[in-house]
Parts: structure tokens; C-alpha cells; sequence
């Protein structure tokens, strides 16, 4: 009688194949973090490094481990995948509870299987919920003890932006606009599409992230590549990469930055007026490149993806090659280390953390799946002076993985709520923890 082995354990054994090939990291995270990042040469390797943390979730009673003086707790837990934040001005929370759309040609071939087994055993392939839930603290303990459903029947949402009286959500497909009347719980309106977005049957970087101006005439959406360095060719790069301007008033959009792999939180910060956006970049060629950054991105600046990476860094890759473009290519301002997933932004002015989280941004880092060993999963703080970042960051939240390396939970999306405490999205926990300082008394009891 012949032995077949099960879907599972096929499965199992090509990961642990796969975890054995790639390489290992030859220097620290920190090495690659900070306005000079270390970049050591290239190391393509036969198949990718794969070193994936399990997702398994929290054990009862079990939170995240704040930084000395800080203190973390549930906000609400039991949601669905929730990934992105957004603080409305009465306090009320927006959570997107969503995960990818169908893909069908991004999965093609042995490269797009074992990708299938990464993003499964990281907890990332549960269909998504498509809605938005709406979170109120009625009370002020920090719990959020009200939670309805604000917007459902979505097409994997992930942005939302406040503009002048109207909620602007970003589909993975295209920008809505919702009428909105504060302190309502619930949005039956069908949406009016604004603009449309790079989308299609590959949309490998699906998640598109949106910004109001500071006058809520403009918002900016984030647009990730189809690819990791062009590998489909670049007409399936029309548009992405990319972060979009849209004006609110003319009806009309174009692009204002290009060549950012894969853009995700933004934020504006206040001495400059300069808006800020966390990038993740490219895979594949060690697991010490290429560090993710955060940078101030300018109108009309290219920052390299897919020719060249941290400036005039050539990509060897990537065919033809255009060193009209190396050439012009922006350095970024802010390393975030190797394969952090660094993904969610927040501007921390109006924190209520004690020093040293004020004046400064928040980093929501969804951790790596190809570094040895892994980075991210965890959030950080990186302080600035005078507009710009400072020194090194300093840890906000960590303990996302436990001793054996699996991932409790997962931080995404990150944002300030009404009372300065941080609100942290855990997409594999599934669950908004809530950061307060240690000495505030209505920290929430942990469910």
C-alpha cells in the first residue's frame, strides 16, 4: 500500500525546506535603522530566506509587553482581522476589518504556492470581513463597551480620511465619499466613487491608505507595486508605486510622488507641514536588504522602485535598467530596518504618553516573514526635533512573539485617540490594544 502524504504535511515539509535555504543576517536591526543606514552588498540566494512566525493568537489574560512607564490593555477584542485605524473628532473609532481581495494572477506558478503558504501559516488568508466597525469608549474607562457596524459591503477597505463634512474610505479598488453626521453609528448611503485605483486580477500590494490635507481640499492615496522588482513587467505598474494626490474640488487626480515600493501610514507633521510616509521595500537579495524606511515625500519625487533602492543603489535585477532614473533618485530620510513590515504612521504631538513619546511618530511594524533572524513585531517611537527625526527609535510595544517564535499578534495600523492614548491594531490577535501611561487608572482590564 502506498503512503501519500496530507495537503498539511506536504506543506509543512516545504516550509521547513524553504526555512533551511536563504541566507541569515550578518548585522543588526539597528544597523539598518536611522538617517545612515549600513548597506552591505547583495545576496540573491536559490529561493528566498523564509523564516515565518506561526500566528497563534493571545492566551487568555496575555497582552503585549509597554515600555517602562507605559502601560497596555484591550481596547476591544473578538474583531475580524481589524488592520487600519482612524479616529473620528468625537472620539469614536473606525476600525477596517478587512484582508486581500481575489488575486487569481498572483498566485501563479511554484512562487505564488509557497507565497500561499507563507501568508496562510501568518495568519494572513482569511477572507475578508469588508466592513468597517465603529468603537465608543461611553464611559471613559478605556474599554470600548459600544460597537456597531459603520460601513459594510465593502471591497477590501483599508484608509479612511475625514474631508470637510464627508468620510472618505479607500477601497482596494477605488476612493469613496460617505456623508457622515457626527456621532452617527451606522452609514447606509451607498458611497459616491471619487477616483478610481490601480487594482486588477494581480494586485500584489493591495492596501491603499488615504490622507486629508490639512485644509481637507486634497487627500492623498498610497498605491503599493504589483510585484517585488518589476518581475511582471512594468505595464502592470501603470500607477502604483506610488502615492496619489486628489483634488477634492476639481475632481481630478495625479501623481505625486513615484517610485515608492510599496507605501502604507502617512502623516503630516506640524513644524515643517511635510508629509511623511512609511515604505516597505523590496525582498530577496539578503536578509539585510533592503531596509523600510519613512521619509518626507516630495511632489514630484522618485525614490528608485524598481531600478535602484536608498538612492542611486542599483538594482541588478531589474531589466532594462535606467540609469536616467538612478540618477535622480531621492535618498530617504528614515531607515526602519530590514523587513520590519513597517506599516503603520502616526504623528505623536498630541500623545498623552509620558516623555519620550511626544513630538515624534509612531511606528506600526507587522514583522518579517523573509529575514534571519526576524524584525518588526513590534511598535516604535522615533522622536524628532525640529521637524525632522532624531537619534535612534525607542521601543513602544513589543512581545508580539513568544519564546518558540511564534506571533501572538501582529501590529498594524496605529493612531492617537481623543484622550492621547495610542490605539494599536492587531490583525492576528485580533484585537486594538489601547497604550496609556502607567500612572492613568482607567486602563482597560485585558479580556
Amino acid at each position: 500500500m502506498r503512503l501519500t502524504a496530507s495537503p498539511a504535511l506536504a506543506a509543512a515539509a516545504v516550509l521547513l525546506t524553504l526555512s533551511a535555504c536563504g541566507d541569515s543576517a550578518t548585522q543588526t536591526v539597528a544597523a539598518g535603522t536611522g538617517p545612515e543606514p549600513v548597506l552591505p552588498p547583495p545576496n540573491p540566494t536559490l529561493f528566498p530566506t523564509v523564516r515565518i512566525a506561526t500566528a497563534t493568537g493571545w492566551p487568555a489574560g496575555a497582552a503585549p509587553t509597554p515600555a517602562a512607564g507605559l502601560r497596555a490593555a484591550a481596547f476591544a477584542a473578538d474583531l475580524d482581522h481589524p488592520r487600519w485605524l482612524f479616529v473620528l473628532p468625537n472620539g469614536d473609532v473606525l476600525v477596517a476589518e478587512t484582508n486581500a481581495p481575489p488575486k487569481p494572477d498572483d498566485t501563479g506558478g511554484i512562487k505564488g504556492w509557497i507565497m500561499g503558504l507563507v501568508m496562510g501559516r501568518a495568519g494572513a488568508k482569511t477572507p475578508s470581513a469588508n466592513r468597517i466597525t465603529l468603537l465608543r469608549d461611553t464611559d471613559g474607562d478605556g474599554v470600548a463597551d459600544s460597537r456597531s457596524v459603520f460601513l459594510e459591503g465593502l471591497n477590501s477597505p483599508f484608509g479612511m480620511a475625514l474631508a470637510g463634512p464627508d468620510l472618505y474610505v479607500a477601497n482596494t479598488d477605488a476612493v469613496l465619499r460617505f456623508p457622515y453626521t457626527p456621532g452617527q453609528t451606522r452609514i447606509t448611503e451607498p458611497g459616491t466613487k471619487v477616483a478610481d485605483l490601480p487594482a486588477g486580477t494581480i494586485n500584489h500590494h493591495w492596501t491603499k491608505t488615504i490622507i486629508a490635507s490639512p485644509d481637507g481640499r486634497r487627500l492623498y492615496a498610497t498605491v503599493g507595486s504589483n510585484s517585488n522588482v518589476a518581475e511582471n513587467g512594468m505595464a502592470v505598474e501603470e500607477g502604483r508605486a506610488a502615492i496619489w494626490e486628489i483634488d477634492l474640488d476639481r475632481g481630478t487626480q495625479r501623481l505625486f510622488a513615484t517610485g515608492l515600493r510599496n507605501p502604507n501610514g502617512m502623516a503630516w507633521e506640524p513644524v515643517t507641514g511635510a508629509l511623511w510616509a512609511a515604505v516597505n521595500e523590496r525582498d530577496e537579495i539578503g536578509s539585510d536588504l533592503v531596509p523600510d524606511y519613512m521619509t518626507a515625500v516630495r511632489d514630484g519625487g522618485f525614490y528608485g522602485w524598481p531600478y535602484s533602492y536608498y538612492g542611486n543603489h542599483v538594482d541588478g535585477r531589474v531589466t532594462p535598467p535606467r540609469p536616467d532614473l538612478v540618477a535622480k533618485a531621492l535618498v530617504p530620510d528614515y531607515a526602519l530596518g530590514p523587513h520590519t513590515a513597517s506599516l503603520g504612521l502616526a504623528w505623536g504631538g498630541e500623545t498623552a504618553l509620558p516623555p519620550p513619546f511626544r513630538n515624534g511618530l509612531f511606528v506600526g511594524q507587522h514583522g518579517s516573514w523573509n529575514r534571519d533572524p526576524p524584525s518588526g513585531y513590534k511598535v516604535i517611537f522615533v522622536p524628532f526635533a525640529g521637524g525632522r527625526p532624531q537619534g535612534q527609535p525607542v521601543d513602544v510595544l513589543t512581545g508580539f512573539l513568544d519564546g518558540d517564535g511564534n506571533a501572538l499578534g501582529r501590529p498594524v495600523g496605529v493612531a492617537v485617540a481623543k484622550d492621547g492614548a495610542l490605539l494599536v491594531a492587531d490583525d492576528v490577535g485580533n484585537r486594538i490594544w489601547r497604550v496609556s501611561a502607567a500612572a492613568q487608572s482607567n486602563a482597560a482590564r485585558v479580556p
